[in-house]
């Protein structure tokens, strides 16, 4: 079983590395100047219950993943505005399902599309047992111009009741591993 988990999410990531809304001639065309960001507004929240809805402390871990690795870097985190703004897309799904989380991602950025495109690589797999995956795309944009500059993503497989320790790490460890190739200059 993890043989062929491990082979549906490397199809994931080669689908949605040929994702044809950003050929890759557009994006990463070499470092970016920066010395702050800021992530995209989210969307309105939905009023749930703690124990009906963690997506708010998901979210919560990712940006201050992001966070870090940026501040790492020497980036400032704005509230708004900012040389550079931070956009993400969380897509979950397995055998049977898929569905994008895109509070902090905007609008009018293909999420549809990238969506369909795991969903088929999550789906694409004859293999019948049951396994749960996840991609985290993320998108720098240039905040005076809205230009896509840099877009990456992973695909990790997803655990069930990870310990908040546990899942803070992974989160991490996710968010760093698709920023491992950004370049920044000051």
């Amino acid at each position: 079983m993890k043989h062929s988990c491990l082979l549906t999410l490397n199809l994931a990531a080669l689908l949605l590395a040929g994702c044809s809304s950003t050929p890759p001639s557009t994006v990463d065309t070499g470092p970016i100047r920066a010395n702050s960001y800021s992530f995209i507004a989210g969307g309105v929240q939905r009023d749930a219950p703690d124990f009906a809805d963690r997506r708010q402390q998901v979210h919560t871990l990712i940006q201050d993943s992001i966070t870090q690795n940026l501040g790492g870097r020497g980036l400032s985190r704005l509230d708004s505005g900012g040389d550079i703004i931070v956009a993400y897309l969380v897509v979950v799904g397995n055998n049977a399902s898929t569905e994008a989380i895109s509070t902090y991602f905007g609008y009018g950025r293909d999420e549809a599309a990238l969506a369909e495109k795991a969903h088929a690589a999550y789906t694409s797999n004859d293999n019948p047992n049951r396994f749960e995956a996840g991609t985290l795309l993320i998108d720098i944009i240039d905040g005076k111009t809205n230009k896509l500059l840099k877009r990456s993503f992973v695909v990790r497989p997803l655990l069930r009741n990870p310990t908040a320790e546990v899942q803070a790490s992974r989160v991490q460890e996710a968010v760093d591993a698709a920023l491992k190739d950004l370049r920044l200059a000051r």
